[in-house]
């Protein structure tokens, strides 16, 4: 930066012909100026001003050394412009990583809505369930849902959420309801594959006394809208985010299951959080979509609070 500094004040001292007239327009004193210039011709290693008490006068170096600055800082204002003004009208490709679950249900419905608000931004949107590195993968937005781990990146917590327990009518009818945590040991629970190994799901009951039970089922998927399927085609328990089958328990689809208990199948933070890289100004593109996230996912949480009442 101060040799950038150096460049602008050779330049501004050039085009004023005197430091002091320089030192005016840029707020500086004619000794600060002189200190600038001195310092970038010790960088070039050669003089470029000839200095007199009254006027100024280019050395052949400094003439040569003139004309590419002045272009230089020409194309840079030029630079800044153009920066501010995608700030002010975004504009451009923006990658975007989501959960599947968070996705299918929440976010690529809204897509068309963010789309025509803002035409001049494309979505390159990709899912999956698994971590991804966003320097790597070159991702501006990740939608994660749960405990974050990397401190070295941004987030913005989009919404609070829970889990609940559910299972269909119809399955309940057939194979009876459940009354407590330890009864699912002998029914058919649906579940989320997070390793080979075998399922806990946990359960907190009001007074803070964590139970545990290991949990097996006729189908396993690491798909949170193919539990969700499976669940309302009558096949088990599921464990879900309330705000992914609020409308299933508004409209009886789906049946809600010990509710006097919180439940996880590992961290009891369930948020859902846009991630983005560290920066000192965000993009505008980001902030945009961010926003816009927050917005859809605040109105998803006011329709998951109304179906549990």
């Amino acid at each position: 930066m101060e040799s950038l500094k150096g460049l602008r004040t050779f330049v501004q001292a050039v085009q004023c012909g005197s430091l002091s007239s320089a030192g005016r327009q840029m707020g500086l004193s004619p000794a600060s100026i002189s200190r600038y210039i001195s310092a970038l011709e010790d960088d070039v290693g050669s003089r470029l001003l000839n200095r007199s008490s009254r006027k100024l006068s280019l050395t052949e170096a400094g003439m040569i050394y003139f004309r590419c600055a002045e272009r230089i800082i020409s194309e840079l204002e030029e630079a800044n412009s153009t920066i501010s003004q995608l700030q002010r009208s975004p504009r451009g490709i923006l990658r975007v990583h989501a959960r599947q679950l968070i996705a299918v249900q929440k976010i690529i419905p809204a897509m068309p809505e963010f789309l025509t608000r803002y035409p001049d931004i494309k979505i390159d949107f990709t899912m999956s369930n698994a971590p991804v590195d966003l320097v790597e993968h070159n991702i501006d937005v990740d939608i994660r849902i749960g405990q974050l781990e990397d401190s070295a990146l941004m987030a913005r917590k989009l919404l609070h959420g829970e889990r609940v327990l559910c299972a269909s009518p119809a399955y309940l009818q057939r194979m009876g309801t459940i009354t407590s945590p330890s009864e699912l040991v002998s029914h058919s629970c649906l579940t989320y594959r997070l390793n080979s190994g075998s399922t806990t799901w946990r359960f907190l009951d009001r007074a803070g006394t964590l139970t545990e039970v290991p949990v097996d089922g006729a189908y396993q998927s690491d798909s949170g809208p193919s539990l969700r399927s499976m669940a309302l085609a009558g096949l088990g328990v599921i464990m879900m985010p309330d705000w992914s089958v609020s409308e299933d328990l508004r409209t009886g689809a789906l049946v809600p299951l010990l509710p006097e208990y919180r439940v996880s199948y590992g961290t009891f933070d369930y948020g859902v959080y846009a991630v983005y890289q560290k920066s000192r100004h965000m993009s505008a593109k980001v902030r945009l979509f961010v926003d816009f996230l927050s917005e859809i996912l605040r109105e998803a949480r006011l329709s998951s609070s109304q179906a549990a009442t």
